[in-house]
Parts: structure tokens; C-alpha cells; sequence
């Protein structure tokens, strides 16, 4: 009988067994109908000693080199912990020994009283209970091969023949693991400093097979050190107990936004698209992100030096009425500059708000449209001279990052799939997609503007070809100027972009030009030819001499990376460019492609016939039996009038295979004035989002307008009511912003002493009706003005702003119930008086406030919290600032949230910020406490409610105050509580397909 302690793993934790190399993988099923549905899969590293984890002991005894499976049968459709003594659960254990593929199902529970159970789940898992025997596939036996791949680039000749050899076996080879320090500059060497001097020593002395292990090393060509990779084999990762602990700091390090885990390649083109502070950039293609964060992180170069300058020059009485600061900081040290991220993709755009709320910027926009056809943004009209009518302005950008969606043949390391599904019609398809995008680039970008265009893909078609095509559109090399950065990061190994190429056909054919494509026509149709264009071969004519070779490649085998392709691009002049030729693309097989040559044709008529109609014939070689299948049809129809037999006789669209849905080109629908719908072309798809019956609003309940509310401007566009949408979808509320004098702000300013030099004129709330009932964002001036100007007029906006003030309830009237938000701390704090501050200079002090949530301040509980007791004490009730000055073996300065309730204070983090600290600043992973009002410590999950007196003799024997008093604390301690758990949701609209964001869930 294998001992079994009650557990519940969450996602990425480490898994820590009695001396194992082994991997354990937990599966949570439920039982409904006599059948069994996984729930959750959880995987984890065994390695080193029992060890507790998350309050709970597991004791597994098993072999080296094992592979352990854990499943939990819950007779309830709910997540609950896996307990021992509980009849209803039923927990086995299957092992698959190294070199076997023996799979035993053994009981773990005495109580478990239904052992067919115990069969059914071991043969799900590729065995039989008791002992049978099974397979299962191991990752690293999927093949890496695949015949059209292999052949494609080693025909091309680009790579050298005495390279071809390590560029296979690279491609082949996993990926290292990479990961980049995030945040404010000063934080992120903070973090990246506890790595240097502790995580790194630990891993150095480690030895296998008689060797020191290569520890994580900095990327050479990455500044400042930030982006690190480590490229230790998993088995040597798995069996070493400082792996695991390194792997808990990357863990929870990423959990709270310091770090991302990003591949080394996708991190260049952020860094050569050259942004500065006070810059406009788009990301026409950002989702999941990271490299969106990059260029955030790049717009807040300096900022808070420069914004402490400002402040000490304030303080100093140096500073005049206007703001200052260097340029692009010159808002009182914020950046003027701006970051538009977009996605096409509803839930990716999302995903995007997930990964960028990390890095509370308010000088960050995310839109949800197709970036082939991204709409113009409106700014605010400059007043004119004499009462002239205003003229529309419209946003240019100074940056625009186009990371492509592309076939992605270079992420063949980490994408087994590439190796199954990679095919050249995949290219083919993209290619026009591709220009399309980079054209709207250019079309968006200021004269003497960058746009970086990258793929990870190794394709020339959707590399050099997709390049070449859009500068021929754009009016040639006079207007665009393809940029040579080969000076830029020193370090970085790469090869340079290709003039020759060739194209291969759905049918594996190779052609070095398009006119063999159109011998090829001639001879023999165009079968098999669809959608080669022209512009998928090497520049001719007056384009010929483009200097591709200024474009950059990076293959594999270079410096053991994925591969990647990446463009910096110039404006010169403005341009206006040229539309499609489709004659010069082999038509598809599609009524899509039919459609837009009709559509062609109409505006550009020239008699001629049209090529696409009989393409639709061309395509499908007609047999005998196809033949009499017409010939009957026609037959039936003529002599009935009616629809023939076989038109009727087709299987309906939602019966169709998912494979055949997944095969099909994307296309773009439009409505006619009739209301019929007809596909313009081979756009993306982008749907709306979904629709739901019972539409929530997205901030709290909504408040309902004054009886007497004045009617608003003619001008001004009425809110519309808010989609429909699934439950849990959220809704896009509209961006409000109020007034400077409104009544809400003059408390809030009052009550923390902020200085009249922040701007009151950028606080916005998410309602139609403009009124802060619970959450107030602040925004830059430039995200002000575009949202304001663009309202009603079409652009979807899915984000914008950071959550500066939050209403919070409080015991006593005169208490400000606006607590300041972590995430809008960093930007007010400057300019807060010293009312509110609290000032912390001990590790023991801060390590307590860590550890327990709502430590007392009453009944002396205040002489418990070192040098900061006595000013908690004193403080007002409400929300104050807590700023960490340490002092000697102490070095990260740090500002954060403090709340001083009526009998306690309480650090505004969530737990797994609070963890993250811990295991940064102390080495430690304690239990968090939460401490009741009698003093009892409770763990943090869950958090034990307060009891409220059963009856009224609990309280009759008390004094009138005395039973007041206790009334209060009770209060308070729920509503603390309460303040908790609003802290610990993180507040975002991340999903993963379907299935709602388990660790991050909106307020």
C-alpha cells in the first residue's frame, strides 16, 4: 500500500518526492452517467527529498527513472481536495518503469469500494488495472521528418552545403529554455541580481557524469543581461534538487509578471525597431504579447529617474507651471509616448490584456481589428482660424511592429507539429495575406518612420518575396528603403536575406520563375498551381537590384536557436499604393476568388473573360462517372423544373469533419444593401464576440442615472447597449472620462495630499453613464484623446487604462473608501504628501507583513511590527503607502499598498506577489497566516471566516460600547477579508479556448 497524503496540486507546481528522478502527472476526473471525463491534467518534477508542498506531504515509493500517474475520481462535479478517508473517491496510481512498458493500476485508498473504477481509468491511460500491459507514445519518438520540407530547403541553395548537415540536426533538437526580466529597469536587475548570486553558484557546483553542468547564461547579444537561456538536458534538470528550486523562482517570478518566458529570437525584433520615449508604435499582430512588452518596457526608458528628478525639483521649489522633464518624458517625467497592440482575434486580444497588465502602463491601447485592413484613427481636430471648418487629423506612428501570422516552419524545435503538417500551399496562402499587412504598415507609418517586419518562418515566400511585393506596391525603393542593421546587436549570429529562391507547388514542383509557372499552365492547366503568384518569385525589372541581402535570417545551427526572419524598413516619402493585380496570380478554386474578380472586373473592366469561372472546372479532372452524373442532372431539370436530385443530396456544413473546416482559406463576408452576404477574398476571418442571453456590465452594478440629468449634446454620440455574450464573456464597456471637477476627486486628492501637478483631466471609468462606482483608470493624455475622438466611429477598443483608485468599504464614516490600486501606485506616488506614508526599513518587519494577512495594530498588537508599529497605530483608518527603505543586506527599494483597517493592517498583494517576495528576498516559502481577531493563526487557503455570535446572550452581559467595539472588529475582519480576496483575483479576461483563466479571474 503506497501512503497517500490529502493534495491539490495547481498547474506548474514542482512536485517534490524521496530521492526520485521522475515525472508525476495528477489527472482530475469526475464520473457522470457511468462514464468518466477528465477534468484537469497537472504535470510536475520529482526530485530530491520529501519535501512539503503546499501543506501537504506526498510519499510515493518507486523506482529511479519513473514516470508516475496520479488519478482522482470525484463522484461530485467539483474540485475538492483529494482526502484519504472519504468513500466516494476512489485514488490509483499507474507507474511505467523505465525501459518497460509495463503499467500497473494499484488502489490507494482502503475506502475506494469500486475497483472496475480503478480498470477504466488505467485503460484510459493506455494500460489495464491490475497489472496489464500497454504503450504509450513518448514525445521524443514522433518523427522529425518530412519529405517536402527537406526537400524545399535543401533545393533552395541558400544554406550552404557544408552547413546543411548541423542545420537538420539543430532543427531537430529541442529547444533551449529561455526567459526575459520584465518590468521597470531597476526592478528587473533587482530579480535578475537574485539569480546571479544565488540561484547560479547552487547550479555550478553540480556534477554529472564527471562534469559540471552548464548553468543559465545570459543571451550575449541581449543588453544589460536581461534574457537568459539554459540549454541543460531535461534529464539533468530533473534529477538535481537545485533545478527545483530554481524552477519554483522562474515559476513564481513569472506568476507576478517579473519574468516572461520567450524564445530567444522572437526578442530581436523589438530590439531593432529603435523606440524611444514619446513615440507612437503599433503591433499589428501582437498577441500572446511579449514582444508588445518589450516595446512597452522600451517607451518607459528612464521614467522613473526622470520622474524622481521632477518630484525632488518640485519639492525644491524649482520646477514653473508647466510640465517637464526630457523628451518624450516631458510629463512631469511620464512618457508622452503611446503603444497600440492589436489582435484580429477576439480572445487572443484578450490574452494580449492578460500579458501586458503585468507591466501597468496607461500609455497602453489594445484593439481587436483585421490588421490587413486596420482602420485610421482619429485625433482631435485643431481649432482653425477664423471659424473655418476643422479639418480630420489622423494618427501616424513612428513605429510599427508587423510579426506576421506565417507558416512557422522555424519553430520546428518546439513545434512537433510543423514536422506532420508542414506543406507549401501553407505559404502560398499566407503570401497575400502577408503584403497585405506590411502595405498597411507603410500606409500608417510617419515619413522617416521604421516598420519591422518578422516571421518565424524560413520561407522566402513569406520573407524576401512578401518584402519585394510590398515596396513594389509602395512606389519601389525611392519610397521605402529597406535599412541595413547588420552593426546592430553585436553578438547575435545571423545570415543575410537571399536574392534567389525557388517555389514549390502543391504538388512538390519546383519553379525558379513565374514564367516557368505559366509554361506550365499551358501545357497542362492550372491543377495543382492555385494561388502562385508572381510576387512570390525574386524581383524583376526596374525592383531587381532591392538589397534583400540587408534583411536578416537566422537559422538553427547558427547560434542554437529557432529560425526567424526580420526586416527593418524605412519611409521615405508618402505613398499611395498600388492595387492587387490578380491576373498575376494563379486563380483558386474558390467561388471567393470568383467573387473578387468579378469585383476586379467592375471597376477595372477591360472585356476580358473571367479566368477564375473556368478555374473552378480546371481544377477537378472530370471522370466517366462525374460525367453522367451532369448529364442526368441536366436531365431531371429539364424535364421536372426542379433543382436536381444531387443538389439536394449534399451533407449539411455542420456535419462537416473538423479537418475539412481547418482546410478551408479563410474569407472575408460582407452584406449588400439587400442584406445577402458575399465573400470579398481571402481575408482572415474574425468573428464578433460571442453572444450570451443575460449581459453583465463590467463595472460592479450599475449605478442608474439621476432623475434629473441633463440631456446630453447633440453632438455627442449615444452609448449603445451593450452585446450579448456568453456567460463569463466579458462585455466592452465604453471608456468615459469625467469631468476635472467631479465630486468624487476632491476627497481623494485631499486625503492623500497629491500635489495639483498631476492631472486631474485623464481619470476614466468603464459605464455609459460616466460615474465611479467602484473602479477609476487613469490614462496618458494621448489614449485620452484618441478614445475620446474615436468614439461612435467604429474602432474596437478592448482595452485601455490602469486601475488607479478602487472604492473599498470602511467601518467608520470620514474614511476616504477610495484605496489606492497596485498597479497605478508606481505613476501617483511621486506626487502623494507624507500623511499617508509609512516608512519600512527591516527585513523582519516586512517579512512579517509577507507572512500574515491583517496583523494586529489594537490591544498592543502594534508593538509586534518593529520600527513601522507605532505610525500604524496613529494612522487614520484607510488606505497608505508603505515605502521600503532598507537598510544594510537589505537593497530593493520598493513602494506598495497598505490598508489600515479599524484593528489591523493589511499589505494589498496578492498571495502569490506575497510568495514571489518571500522567495526572493528571503530564500523562504512559509505558510501564509491570516490572523482572526483572536489572534488565531489561520491558513490562507482557505481563509477561515469570522464566526458571528449564534444569539444575543453572547452579547448581553456587554457593556453598550464593549458590544459595539466587538461588532466592529467582527466587521472589520470580514471586510479585510473581503479586501484579500478582491486583491488575490486577478483582474483580466485571459481564456485559453473555452475554458475560463483558472488563475486569473475578473474582479
Amino acid at each position: 500500500m503506497l501512503p497517500i497524503s490529502p493534495y491539490e496540486p495547481e498547474e506548474g507546481d514542482p512536485i517534490i518526492l524521496a530521492n526520485l528522478s521522475c515525472q508525476v502527472k495528477f489527472i482530475f476526473m469526475f464520473e457522470r452517467s457511468g462514464e468518466l471525463k477528465v477534468q484537469k491534467v497537472v504535470s510536475g518534477t520529482c526530485s530530491g527529498d520529501i519535501s512539503r508542498t503546499f501543506g501537504s506531504y506526498i510519499g510515493l515509493g518507486t523506482e529511479e527513472n519513473s514516470e508516475i500517474i496520479v488519478a482522482c475520481i470525484h463522484h461530485k462535479f467539483k474540485r475538492t481536495a483529494v482526502a484519504s478517508n472519504t468513500p466516494s473517491e476512489i485514488l490509483i496510481t499507474v507507474i511505467s518503469r523505465a525501459g518497460s512498458d509495463e503499467v500497473q493500476g494499484r488502489r490507494m485508498s482502503e475506502t475506494a469500494r469500486d475497483s472496475s473504477k480503478i480498470n477504466k481509468v488505467t485503460s484510459m491511460l493506455g494500460g489495464r488495472g491490475g497489472g496489464g500491459r500497454g504503450q504509450r507514445q513518448n514525445y521524443a519518438d514522433i518523427p522529425k521528418t518530412n519529405e517536402k520540407l527537406e526537400r524545399f530547403y535543401t533545393e533552395q541553395g541558400f544554406i550552404p552545403e557544408e552547413e546543411r548537415e548541423a542545420f537538420w540536426e539543430a532543427l531537430r533538437r529541442d529547444l533551449p529554455n529561455s526567459f526575459r526580466f520584465t518590468g521597470s529597469k531597476g526592478h528587473a536587475l533587482a530579480v535578475q541580481e537574485k539569480l546571479k548570486s544565488h540561484y547560479i553558484p547552487e547550479i555550478t557546483s553540480i556534477k554529472y557524469e564527471g562534469n559540471f553542468v552548464e548553468p543559465p547564461r545570459p543571451v550575449p547579444w541581449y543588453p544589460d543581461q536581461l534574457a537568459w537561456w539554459m540549454t541543460t538536458p531535461k534529464n539533468v534538470v530533473r534529477r538535481f534538487k537545485p533545478f527545483a528550486s530554481f524552477q519554483k523562482f522562474l515559476v513564481a517570478e513569472t506568476d507576478v509578471g517579473n519574468i516572461t518566458r520567450q524564445e530567444v529570437v522572437s526578442m530581436i525584433p523589438p530590439l531593432l525597431i529603435d523606440v524611444r520615449p514619446g513615440m507612437t508604435v503599433l503591433d499589428m499582430c501582437a498577441a500572446p504579447g511579449s514582444k508588445s512588452a518589450q516595446l512597452m518596457e522600451l517607451l518607459h526608458a528612464g521614467e522613473e529617474d526622470a520622474m524622481r528628478q521632477v518630484a525632488q525639483q518640485v519639492k525644491e521649489g524649482k520646477a514653473g507651471p508647466e510640465p517637464m522633464g526630457p523628451e518624450g518624458l516631458n510629463d512631469d517625467g511620464r512618457p508622452t509616448g503611446l503603444l497600440i497592440a492589436n489582435d484580429s482575434d477576439f480572445k487572443r486580444a484578450h490574452m494580449l490584456v492578460h500579458q501586458m497588465k503585468r507591466l501597468s502602463s496607461p500609455n497602453l491601447i489594445v484593439t481587436n481589428h483585421d490588421a490587413t485592413m486596420y482602420p485610421s484613427i482619429r485625433l482631435p481636430p485643431l481649432p482653425e482660424p477664423d471659424g473655418k471648418p476643422q479639418k480630420n487629423r489622423y494618427l501616424k506612428f513612428d513605429r510599427i511592429l508587423a510579426d506576421v501570422p506565417c507558416t512557422g516552419d522555424g519553430t520546428a524545435r518546439k513545434n512537433i507539429s510543423v514536422w506532420r503538417e508542414w506543406g507549401p500551399a501553407n505559404a502560398l496562402g499566407l503570401h497575400a495575406t502577408q503584403v497585405r499587412i506590411l502595405v498597411r504598415a507603410l500606409q500608417m507609418l510617419k515619413v522617416g518612420g521604421r516598420v519591422v517586419y518578422s516571421t518565424c518562418s524560413m520561407n522566402p515566400v513569406e520573407n524576401e518575396a512578401v518584402v519585394a511585393s510590398a515596396i513594389t506596391r509602395c512606389g519601389g525603393s525611392a519610397n521605402v528603403e529597406i535599412l541595413d542593421c547588420s552593426n546592430e546587436l553585436p553578438g547575435l549570429k545571423r545570415a543575410a536575406g537571399v536574392h534567389t529562391w525557388k517555389v514549390m507547388d502543391r504538388e512538390g514542383r519546383m519553379y525558379n520563375s513565374w514564367k516557368e509557372v505559366e509554361e506550365q499552365r499551358e501545357r497542362e492547366g492550372i491543377n495543382r498551381l492555385g494561388r502562385i503568384g508572381e510576387g512570390m518569385f525574386p524581383p524583376t525589372g526596374e525592383n531587381a537590384d532591392l538589397p534583400l541581402e540587408r534583411c536578416i535570417r537566422v537559422y538553427p545551427h547558427l547560434q542554437d536557436t529557432g529560425g526567424f526572419f526580420i526586416t527593418v524598413l524605412e519611409k521615405k516619402s508618402e505613398i499611395r499604393a498600388k492595387p492587387e493585380d490578380s491576373s498575376k496570380v494563379i486563380p483558386k478554386a474558390s467561388i471567393a476568388a470568383l467573387t473578387e474578380e468579378l469585383d476586379f472586373k467592375q471597376k477595372h473592366g477591360n472585356g476580358q473573360p473571367l479566368e477564375k469561372l473556368d478555374a473552378l472546372d480546371d481544377l477537378v479532372a472530370l471522370d466517366s462517372e462525374a460525367q453522367m452524373e451532369i448529364d442526368k442532372n441536366a436531365s431531371v431539370a429539364e424535364a421536372t423544373h426542379q433543382v436536381p436530385y444531387s443538389a439536394t443530396n449534399q451533407i449539411s456544413p455542420a456535419k462537416r469533419d473538423a479537418e475539412d473546416m481547418e482546410d478551408e482559406l479563410p474569407a472575408k463576408k460582407a452584406k449588400l444593401e439587400d442584406g445577402t452576404e458575399v465573400v470579398l477574398g481571402d481575408r482572415p476571418i474574425h468573428r464578433p464576440p460571442p453572444e450570451a442571453e443575460n449581459p453583465e456590465v463590467s463595472d460592479a452594478t450599475p449605478t442608474p442615472l439621476p432623475t434629473e440629468t441633463p440631456q446630453p449634446d447633440s453632438t455627442e454620440t449615444k452609448p449603445q447597449a451593450p452585446q450579448k455574450r456568453k456567460p463569463g464573456q466579458p462585455i466592452e464597456e465604453p471608456f468615459k472620462y469625467l469631468d476635472p471637477n467631479n465630486e468624487e476627486l476632491d476627497p481623494i486628492f485631499k486625503f492623500y495630499e497629491i500635489s495639483e501637478r498631476f492631472p486631474r483631466d485623464r481619470f476614466m471609468v468603464r459605464n455609459a453613464q460616466a460615474i465611479p462606482t467602484r473602479t477609476i483608470y487613469y490614462t496618458s493624455a494621448l489614449a485620452r484623446d484618441i478614445l475620446m475622438a474615436n468614439e461612435g466611429h467604429g474602432m474596437k477598443f478592448v482595452h485601455c487604462g490602469v486601475k488607479m483608485f478602487v472604492k473599498q468599504d470602511a467601518q467608520r464614516p470620514n474614511v476616504c473608501r477610495w484605496r489606492i490600486q497596485t498597479d497605478g501606485l508606481r505613476i501617483l506616488e511621486p506626487w502623494v504628501g507624507p500623511g499617508r506614508a509609512v516608512v519600512l526599513t527591516k527585513k523582519e518587519t516586512l517579512r512579517k507583513l509577507l507572512v500574515e494577512m491583517f496583523p494586529k495594530v489594537a490591544d498592543d498588537g502594534w508593538k509586534d511590527l518593529g520600527e513601522i508599529g507605532e505610525r500604524v497605530r496613529d494612522i487614520e483608518m484607510g488606505c497608505s503607502i508603505l515605502y521600503v527603505e532598507p537598510e544594510e543586506n537589505f537593497s530593493e527599494h520598493m513602494v506598495l499598498p497598505l490598508w489600515r483597517s479599524l484593528h489591523s493592517v493589511n499589505l494589498m498583494l496578492p498571495k502569490e506577489d506575497r510568495r514571489a517576495m518571500l522567495l526572493r528576498i528571503f530564500n523562504d516559502e512559509p505558510q501564509l497566516l491570516n490572523i482572526t481577531q483572536q489572534g488565531t493563526p489561520q491558513t490562507s487557503t482557505p481563509v477561515t471566516p469570522a464566526v458571528e455570535p449564534t444569539n444575543e446572550e453572547d452579547v448581553s452581559g456587554m457593556a453598550p460600547t464593549e458590544a459595539e467595539e466587538n461588532a466592529l472588529k467582527h466587521e472589520n475582519l470580514v471586510l479585510g477579508e473581503d479586501q484579500q480576496e478582491q486583491v488575490d483575483a486577478r483582474e483580466t479576461w485571459t481564456k485559453a479556448g473555452d475554458e475560463e483563466d483558472r488563475f486569473n479571474t475578473t474582479v
